[in-house]
């Protein structure tokens, strides 16, 4: 059940900050909104028949489950955890991606199709990574966010320096979050899940995704203070 993703944040923090280096203290977004992420109904019921044949017996049906959600769920363990696919930080991730799908097999009786099979496993995922980070507490990841890709031959060595001194700012920022707080804000910000997809992937109420978003802006806003 071999699973492959190039470095789980590919540059991503470089790109947010470049783009918008306010995006920490932005207010709360729509209920409704969602990003990049979004899921695609065709997808969806894709997924649904694979799920179908797979919880009858068929492995190579959870297979094609496998590879089309295991990239971006072991982009989110590297989140999540900290380090870079294949670059050897990556163990914890890869594990818990591949408990999952694990568990998931073993589960799938139990999967009635009430939310996208995407939403159950980023729910098995997070779960498992939130338990893995609040084994190793205190100490926090320094790795979990991946330095920038490599610069665009148009961009100044001034804002080359810039935007590498900011994502090590915030390297250093999100170890300071707690495990719930950094999932809901991974989860929000780079996965662009709506507010009750996070509350059912760490399994807490809609309300309680507010408030930690809320509490992780607001820390992420003091401590990127200089790069606002």
């Amino acid at each position: 059940m071999a699973i492959e993703a190039d470095d789980p944040w590919a540059g991503a923090e470089a790109e947010r900050l470049d783009a918008e280096r306010g995006e920490a203290e932005r207010g709360e977004a729509a209920d409704g909104d969602v990003g990049e992420d979004a899921v695609d109904e065709d997808a969806v019921d894709d997924d649904a028949l694979l799920v179908a044949r797979a919880r009858e017996g068929d492995e190579a049906a959870f297979e094609a489950l496998v590879h089309r959600h295991g990239p971006v769920l072991l982009r989110l363990a590297g989140q999540l955890l900290g380090g870079r696919a294949g670059a050897g930080g990556s163990a914890d991730a890869e594990d818990a991606v591949q408990d999952a799908f694990v568990s998931a097999w073993r589960r799938l009786p139990e999967f009635r199709g009430e939310a996208a099979f995407r939403s159950w496993m980023y729910r098995i995922v997070t779960n498992r990574c939130l338990n893995l980070l609040r084994a190793r507490r205190p100490t926090a990841p320094l790795e979990a966010v991946a330095e920038p890709a490599a610069p665009e031959a148009r961009a100044s060595p001034a804002r080359t320096v810039e935007n590498l001194a900011a994502v090590r700012a915030l390297r250093e920022a999100l170890g300071g979050l707690s495990p719930e707080q950094r999932a809901c804000w991974v989860l929000r910000e780079f996965h662009g899940l709506a507010y009750q997809e996070i509350a059912r992937a760490v399994g807490i109420t809609q309300q309680a995704v507010r408030g930690r978003l809320f509490r992780a802006r607001r820390y992420l806003m003091e401590a990127m203070e200089a790069w606002r």
